[in-house]
């Protein structure tokens, strides 16, 4: 069993710094853990002891090699750790400066390269594939088939093959040369948009739109475009790198693990051969928070990351769903997107909650690791923690008792709408309808309201008002629509 070895001092605030000499970090990057940040709050060092007791005991009892895991708000990289060894053998410690093959997360990048080259009006999503790739070719699924569109790629919409070859068995990845002559003799399983398919392929196929809009090879892109402007120093793509994890295969039932060399991605780079640190990836994930036009450390607009974290094709079970390039859950209310990794040797996890601001990363050196759960452990303690702490209450104007002069009854051509003040609030309520379905008026100031309902039907969102004449509520106006008081 692989005990486990951390190169942070436990009984420094529990490990909350990243390292005692961590690299200094760009303005792009997330920023130290300070007094002032989530690390210093008591319940997120307690449950950082928690979640470290629990890796302590997942890495011993399933023989793990190691594990690297982070914490992020906002810009702040507010906990991350090694956990385990990079290297059984030799007694590597695992550290947060440790490189690990990302594998899919590759897609993130390749995703967000295709909407920043949308931003500057060079491709559309909506564009055909052999607009820009005329040799894009292959035997569709039916004879009437649309065109394969850009979205249709980041969405895993466009029915393709998962992949080109038989390259997770022989690891033997096809150049882009050889991507290119065996297009022909693929088959689509599925018409586009008929359902959510993942597709290596497809990402491939996207990495080269990048190539050829660009005018650039796909790791120089990514260094000038992503790399540069977030510090992602470590980052590289298909680059052999002397810190470098080693990979370890599934546990054997004679305990053993396979050990993987390097394997290039080669032509799949786009969609599978990025390599990077927990530390890197923070900077990445801290992107997905920033708001504003794309400059500097905000690799793209604020409408841009929107459409990137919006669902666009969900799963036939209806359980996921995808959106351009992250895959999207929804868990006990809470939104959450994000991507796994697998490579020969090493499976990884991002999972973000945008509302918080909080995400979790998990990079782990071997296949049977299932970062996926640690992330969700992680999230659920740590990172729950954490957005606990940084946890803002919206403004809302304070009760005023003449308020209550609004409620009443109130009907019109649609029926009837009944205004209450429930404890210090109003809601409006449907007494006519099968079930108790109260809708809150959120109070702005000025006996002006909005209406806030946790569906988008009717005016939700829109300013509710109430007229009065002779000092006598007579109507209740909502958007631009009204209903007269009856009572």
């Amino acid at each position: 069993m692989c005990a486990p070895n951390r190169h942070v001092n436990r009984s420094s605030e529990l490990g909350i710094l990243t390292r005692a000499a961590l690299t200094i970090l760009t303005a792009a990057a997330p920023t130290l853990a300070s007094a002032q940040s989530p690390a210093a709050d008591p319940e997120v060092r307690a449950q950082i002891g928690l979640f470290s007791a629990w890796l302590d005991g997942q890495i011993e009892i399933r023989g793990l090699p190691g594990v690297v895991v982070g914490v992020v708000s906002g810009d702040d990289l507010v906990w991350a750790e090694g956990f385990g060894h990079a290297d059984v053998e030799s007694g590597r410690p695992m550290t947060t400066d440790t490189r690990f093959r990302m594998a899919s997360h590759s897609k993130l990048f390749t995703a967000t390269a295709i909407m920043q080259l949308r931003e500057q009006g060079r491709i559309r999503l909506d564009d055909p594939v052999t607009d820009y790739l005329p040799w894009f070719t292959f035997e569709h699924a039916a004879a009437d088939d649309p065109p394969v569109t850009i979205e249709h790629l980041l969405t895993h919409s466009s029915g393709l093959p998962r992949e080109a070859g038989p390259h997770w068995t022989d690891l033997d990845f096809p150049t882009a040369e050889e991507i290119r002559a065996l297009m022909p003799d693929r088959r689509a399983p599925f018409s586009p948009e008929v359902r959510w398919k993942y597709s290596n392929l497809a990402y491939t196929i996207a990495g080269m739109v990048v190539e050829h809009v660009s005018g650039m090879r796909w790791a120089d892109y990514l260094q000038q475009n992503i790399f540069g402007p977030l510090g992602m120093g470590a980052s590289s793509v298909d680059r052999p790198d002397p810190k470098l994890a080693t990979g370890y295969g599934s546990r054997m039932p004679d305990g053993s693990r396979e050990i993987f060399p390097f394997v290039d991605a080669r032509g799949m780079a786009a969609a599978t051969g990025l390599t990077s640190t927990v530390e890197d990836m923070a900077r990445f994930v801290s992107a997905q928070f920033r708001m504003g036009a794309r400059g500097g450390n905000r690799l793209l607009s604020t409408a841009s990351l929107r459409e990137m974290h919006r669902v666009r094709m969900l799963e036939n079970t209806w359980t996921s769903g995808q959106a351009i390039g992250f895959s999207v859950r929804r868990i006990d209310g809470k939104l959450y997107v994000g991507h796994g990794g697998g490579y020969p040797g090493y499976t990884t996890n991002t999972t973000i909650q945008l509302d918080s601001r909080v995400g979790v990363i998990v990079l782990t050196n071997t296949n049977d690791s299932n970062p996926a759960q640690i992330a969700e452990q992680l999230m659920s303690t740590v990172g729950e923690a954490v957005a606990s702490t940084t946890a803002v209450a919206p403004p809302v104007a304070a009760w005023n008792p003449s308020w209550e002069r609004f409620a009443g009854v109130y009907r019109g051509r649609g029926g009837e709408t009944r205004v209450l003040v429930m404890n210090e609030r109003l809601v409006t309520m449907n007494p006519w309808a099968p079930n108790i379905a109260p809708t809150r008026l959120e109070p702005l100031g000025d006996g002006t309201f909005r209406m806030v309902a946790p569906t988008g039907g009717g005016p939700v969102g829109e300013i509710v008002r109430f007229v009065e004449e002779a000092g006598r509520v007579v109507r209740m106006v909502t958007g631009d629509s009204y209903v007269t008081r009856v009572r």
